[in-house]
């Protein structure tokens, strides 16, 4: 039996754009705890890592100091509380898919390819995000920061979902927008699809990747290679 190809996602910045939404619950903590707001493209920059991760950077940005240094522990949690409750209640009031996104993944389920997300948003809110934007039914899998004991850039959090699809990491692509996944993917002996003007502060040029890309549309032509 030919072995099935498999097609692994990070989310914010590669399925849907996130950031106006995101950008609003940061902000929402922010007012809350006393430190500046930030823009929509600003928070492009900061997504990635986790919402922990997202508001730490925010802090050290202003403060320079670690996210550990400037808040105690408690409070620390209760801003990621407060974020991660805020956005789950505004998960999609402005986010919106991205270019070509619906029609490759219709494409690719006609080409019987396993599907998965891999993000390191919490699982239940990327469920929730994936079900409000309409597209969570092509997926196999849902993979996000707290599924595992570990998360991208570890490469695990990619070679473990490949596992649980019963595919072949020789017969995976992944697609993505940050060094985050691609370093994960290039780890794991996975090549890498990038879109351009991800979020992350680096140029494509410092990430490793395989094929760029602007959006989706037109993919398929990278794909059928691999197929």
């Amino acid at each position: 039996m030919r072995q099935k190809f498999t097609i692994l996602f990070d989310l914010d910045g590669t399925l849907v754009d996130t950031a106006p939404d995101l950008m609003r619950a940061h902000n929402h903590v922010m007012k809350q705890f006393g430190y500046p707001t930030k823009s929509t493209e600003e928070i492009r920059n900061l997504v990635g890592q986790g919402a922990g991760a997202m508001l730490g950077r925010s802090i050290w940005g202003q403060a320079k100091k670690e996210f550990g240094k400037v808040q105690d522990e408690n409070t620390k949690k209760k801003m990621i509380k407060e974020f991660v409750d805020f956005y789950g209640k505004n998960i999609v009031n402005e986010s919106t898919l991205i270019k070509g996104v619906k029609e490759f993944l219709i494409w690719s389920k006609e080409k019987k390819i396993s599907m998965a997300v891999c993000t390191n948003k919490q699982e239940h809110l990327a469920k929730d995000l994936l079900k409000k934007i309409g597209i969570y039914d092509f997926f196999e899998y849902v993979a996000g920061h707290n599924t595992f004991n570990y998360c991208k850039p570890d490469p695990r959090h990619l070679t473990s979902v490949v596992e649980i699809l019963n595919g072949d990491i020789k017969k995976t692509l992944m697609i993505g927008d940050s060094e985050t996944d691609a370093n994960a993917a290039r780890d794991a002996g996975i090549p890498v699809i990038l879109l351009e003007d991800g979020y992350t502060e680096k140029n494509t040029t410092e990430i490793y990747h395989n094929h760029l890309i602007k959006d989706f549309e037109g993919i398929e032509k990278i794909i059928v290679k691999y197929l």
